[in-house]
Order: structure tokens, then C-alpha cells, then sequence
């Protein structure tokens, strides 16, 4: 259920009673349980413009909500704000619905749309490393979370496979295997290092490699075969990391710069013909008066070098064309690094003009910030180096282990290295999307691997703590009837039914740290209901009860987790 919206409605109706209809509510949760569980601050604002004293207007709306089936009271404080506290039958009666639901009670959402979503895109030249991450972990939760909503989400890995240093490349690697039969790409790094220096300085390797990329752009069979080649184990590599991470992302995703290639003609031309490209120079070039340079001229968006070139901008524009055109998307995502923002808003701007992205479709930049280490600069290496994410999430995996088994001695090595690949995954994953988005943030693996605060262990160790109750708990009534009838059951109940709330706030934004932040408070919530309101050792319907709460709390945890990308434990 959508308990927001539920409340709101009975808010409307009673500033409807009110003779306020029509006023916006302005409804939030309660900042202290102590309080309520929602207040109302829209009376301020509607007495104002109805010009009646704002106490006595916010009592006509309290008086009205009084005897409502979810409301159980409405009190009025300060100016005009009204604290509501939900009916205990009314959140009893939801809850067993949501018990009894595989989706915790979160129904599908009724404006179902497709979404295609640009994430992760490695370029193929090199290695994925720490700067393909945040995009690879937001875009997954993401995704995820709309899938789970109920819109058709297609995932496109716009994986950079084309350019003028695939000739280089490719050069090498010819050469490469005419020195050795037994020639493999096990790293993609050095392979890259290594081309350049031959490129740089071999003065013939280098004219071969430019030949390369001439009867490659043209189409040459032989060129073409050794570049999809050198692709397919670029994108093995890619792969590797995605499984590893847990991503959802599979090479049917792949969508790459080269998929796009027959058509950059098209764009140009296209645009040339509205008028929107015209020749600066010997080239091609969109204006754009909605974005000024510092003399205060239009910004110029190149769609085509000197000499025919084409750029990541023509690319994009056909990109967006496939999109729209031939995905039929009605959301366009692109979860970017933040410093590409004004690429991608020019981009936006132009496919609009051209026609290609209708007022109809929304198209959303989903910028982040950079990852950074202790000394508040990029992540690196100590040598300085770029840190390649398969070595970050093997040491990830290692020092979960060493946590595992430092904290149980018994425990067998085999199985502690079972349980410190999901949990150190999880704290780097967690670790990202607990934060804003579009903040930088601090990698720390102590921080992130901790069992207390908000980390990915401390959510995962609170579901294994549930499952702990049900292990002891033997035999229960699941069909029993709910009684909440303690403070802090209410309120762990008023939270889960939140669930929808605000997964649909995460879908809406994009911004998957809203559900971090909500499991966080649902395990604190419980951790404090554990503590004050023994489950066990309860009698009858009390117990009862509270193994149900104790039940959606675990089922929430683990479909939350799960839509962030992170698994749970039955035993840590």
C-alpha cells in the first residue's frame, strides 16, 4: 500500500470538511514518534489565504479527521501543524495483508512506462577500473527498483568499441600473435600501455595502426574479425566484474559506440536539412542560444570534426534517435559522471529540436560524484595508478573473509569465505548507494565493513537476526490477529507499511540512497523493538504479533537489499 497516500487522502477530505478543498495538505512523517507518526503543516498556508486564524482553522481539520478509520488521533501544536496517529486496527489489517504478500505489500505502480537505461559503459581499450563503478552500482539498483515497480526496463551498456585507438590496437595484437602462437589478452591494461609505446615509438607500427583504422571504419572483413575479436574478450573481461559485483547486466545489454555507426551520416544530414547544423570552419556545428559561452555567444555542440570526423556528440544523437525511435522509451536515463552534465543537457537540447525526443519522453541526466580516498583526492593506487576494479573487489572479498573469521575461530575456512564474498560485495556496493548520488564520498574500508552503523553488515547481520527468532521460535500462528499495542510495535508497524512510499521515491528521483536510508531505520527500529519487547518469551496473541512484525521486518530487509543489489545471509 501507499500509506503517504493514503493519509493525504484522508487529510483532503477533512480540509475539504474544513471549507479548504483544493489547499495542499503538505504531509510528512513525524520527526518524533513522541509526537505522532505523520503531521500536517498545509493549514499555515491555506488559513493565510483564506485569512481565518491558522489554530482554529488546523481544529476544524482535526475535528474532521476524528473517527476516521486510519486516523486514531489528531492533535493540533504550535501554529497550526496537526500531529496524526495512525489507527492500530488499520495498520494491523495492512500489515497482515503485506505478511501474506510476496512483494511485502507493494502493489505495481499504475502509470507503467518504458525506461531504458544507460549505465556502466566501459570503455573496451582498457580494463574497467574505479571510475566504472558508482555508475555500475547506481544504474543496477536503479533499474532494479523500476523493474520491481512494474515498467519495462531496458538496460543498455554503452561500452566505448570504436575509435580511431582501435587501429592501434588491433595492429598490436596482429603483431602479437605472429611473435606468439600461445598469445592471450589476460590483462587488458598492460596490452593498452604496451600498443602505445609501440605506436609512439615505431614510426611504421604506427602507420599500420592508422591503416587499421581506415579499413576498419571502411568495413574491411579481415580488420573487422580481429576488432570483434579483440571486443568479445574486452567484454569477457567487462563480465567478469559484472558477475562478480552481482550486477544484472548481461551482453545482451551490450549496446556499444559501433551499433550506432551506419547512422552517423544519417544525423548530420538530418540536421543539416532542419537547419540546425550549419559549417563553421570546415565543421559541423548546432548552435545553441540556451547556453551562453563567457563572451556571451551561443554555445557551439559539434556534430562533425574538419574533415568528416565524427565525435561522441553524433554518436549520442543516434543514440537517442534507437531510443526513442526503435525502443520506444518513454524515460531516457543516463547515470553519468557529473562532470558530463552539460554535455548531456546541449545533447537533450539538440535531439529535442531535431524532433527526435518528444515532450512526451523525459530524458534525465543521473549525475555522480567521484570516488575518493582518505587524502580527499580521486582513488589511486599508492603508486598513483588507477585501481582496476577486479583487484578492489578481491580485496573486498578477502578482508570480509578475515572479518568473518576473526569474529568466529570455529568457523571453517571454506565457509567463512562463503559468507565474506556477499558481505564484502555488499559493503562496497552499500558504501555507494547509501550516499547522495551526487556526492563525493570517502572510501574507507574499515567504515564500510563494520558491523555497527549504517553499513551493508549491519544489514545484513540484522536479517540474520531475524532468522534467528523463527529458528528458535518452533511452531506459530501466522493467521493470528494482530494486536499492537505497544509504542514501539506501532511504530516499527507504521514504518514497513512505508515500504512502497518509498520505493516509489527512489523510482521517481533516482536516487537509490532513499532506500538505503530507510533499511537502516527499519533495522534500527527493530533492533530497539527486539530490545524492549521480548518476542520468545511473549504469551499468546503478543507473541504472535510480534513474530509477524518480526517476520516483515525480515522479508523488507531482504527484498530491500535485493533491490539494491546486495545479498542476505540466513547465517553470519
Amino acid at each position: 500500500m501507499n500509506l503517504h497516500q493514503t493519509v493525504s487522502q484522508e487529510a483532503e477530505q477533512a480540509f475539504a470538511a474544513a471549507g479548504i478543498a483544493g489547499a495542499p495538505v503538505i504531509l510528512q512523517p513525524a520527526k518524533n514518534a513522541d509526537f505522532g507518526d505523520f503531521q500536517i503543516n498545509g493549514v499555515m498556508g491555506a488559513a493565510k489565504q483564506a485569512k481565518q486564524n491558522p489554530r482554529e482553522l488546523a481544529q476544524k481539520v482535526a475535528d474532521a479527521l476524528a473517527g476516521s478509520a486510519v486516523i486514531d488521533s489528531a492533535e493540533v501544536a504550535g501554529p497550526g501543524f496537526i500531529n496524526l496517529r495512525l489507527n492500530a486496527g488499520f495498520l494491523a489489517e495492512h500489515l497482515r495483508a503485506a505478511l501474506n504478500d510476496a512483494r511485502c505489500g507493494v502493489a505495481e505502480t499504475a502509470n507503467k512506462q518504458t525506461v531504458v537505461i544507460d549505465y556502466s559503459s566501459p570503455n573496451l581499450a582498457k580494463e574497467m577500473h574505479v571510475g566504472h563503478l558508482r555508475s555500475s552500482i547506481i544504474g543496477d539498483s536503479i533499474a532494479r527498483i523500476l523493474g520491481f515497480l512494474g515498467h519495462t526496463v531496458i538496460r543498455q551498456n554503452h561500452v566505448g568499441d570504436w575509435g580511431t585507438q582501435f587501429g592501434m590496437l588491433v595492429a598490436y595484437m596482429v603483431e602479437q600473435q605472429q611473435h606468439n602462437a600461445e598469445f592471450q589478452l589476460s590483462d587488458l591494461e598492460q596490452f593498452y600501455r604496451n600498443a602505445k609505446v609501440r605506436f609512439d615509438e615505431a614510426p611504421a607500427f604506427a602507420d599500420t595502426a592508422r591503416e587499421y583504422v581506415v579499413k576498419l571504419q571502411s568495413g574491411d572483413e579481415t580488420v573487422l574479425a580481429l576488432w570483434k575479436q579483440f571486443v568479445e574478450i574486452s567484454l569477457h573481461h567487462a563480465q567478469n566484474v559484472y558477475d562478480t559485483l552481482g550486477l544484472l547486466l548481461t551482453p545482451d545489454d551490450v549496446a556499444g559506440e559501433s551499433i550506432y555507426n551506419n547512422d552517423l551520416h544519417n544525423v548530420i544530414n538530418e540536421l543539416s536539412a532542419k537547419g540546425l547544423a550549419v559549417d563553421d570552419d570546415g565543421a559541423k556545428v548546432v548552435f545553441l542560444d540556451e547556453f551562453k559561452n563567457q563572451d556571451g555567444d551561443p554555445a557551439a555542440f559539434i556534430v562533425q570534426k574538419q574533415g568528416g570526423g565524427f565525435l561522441y556528440s553524433t554518436t549520442d544523437l543516434a543514440c537517442v534517435r534507437y531510443r526513442v525511435g526503435k525502443l520506444k522509451a518513454d524515460r531516457l536515463l543516463y547515470v553519468v559522471d557529473t562532470r558530463q552534465k552539460l554535455h548531456f543537457e546541449q545533447l537533450f537540447n539538440v535531439s529535442r529540436k531535431a524532433g527526435w525526443l518528444p515532450e512526451n519522453v523525459s530524458a534525465e541526466f543521473i549525475g555522480f560524484g567521484t570516488m575518493m580516498g582518505k587524502d580527499g583526492k580521486p582513488f589511486k593506487t599508492r603508486s598513483g595508478d588507477t585501481v582496476k576494479l577486479v583487484d578492489l573487489l578481491d580485496e573486498a572479498v578477502e578482508r570480509a573473509t578475515a572479518l568473518v573469521q576473526s569474529k568466529n575461530s570455529e568457523l571453517a575456512a571454506e565457509e567463512a569465505a562463503k559468507i565474506g564474498r556477499p558481505v564484502g560485495i555488499g559493503a562496497v556496493k552499500y558504501a555507494d548507494l547509501s550516499k547522495n548520488r551526487t556526492s563525493d564520498y570517502v572510501f574507507d574500508w574499515d567504515v564500510m565493513l563494520s558491523f555497527e552503523g549504517n553499513t551493508a553488515p549491519y544489514l545484513q547481520y540484522a536479517y540474520t537476526r531475524v532468522q534467528s527468532v523463527f529458528r528458535k521460535a518452533g511452531e506459530w500462528d501466522k493467521t493470528a490477529a494482530l494486536t499492537l499495542s505497544e509504542p514501539l510495535e506501532k511504530q516499527l508497524a507504521v514504518e514497513l507499511l512505508k515500504f512502497e512510499d518509498v520505493l516509489q521515491n527512489a523510482a521517481d528521483t533516482s536516487y537509490p540512497h532513499y532506500l538505503a536510508a530507510y533499511l537502516y531505520q527499519v533495522a534500527t527500529l527493530f533492533s530497539r523493538f527486539y530490545e524492549a519487547c521480548p518476542i520468545l518469551k511473549a504469551d499468546g496473541q503478543t507473541r504472535n504479533t510480534r513474530l509477524q512484525l518480526a517476520a516483515l521486518t525480515g522479508e523488507t530487509l531482504k527484498q530491500g537489499l535485493e533491490l539494491l543489489g546486495i545479498e542476505t545471509l540466513e547465517v553470519m
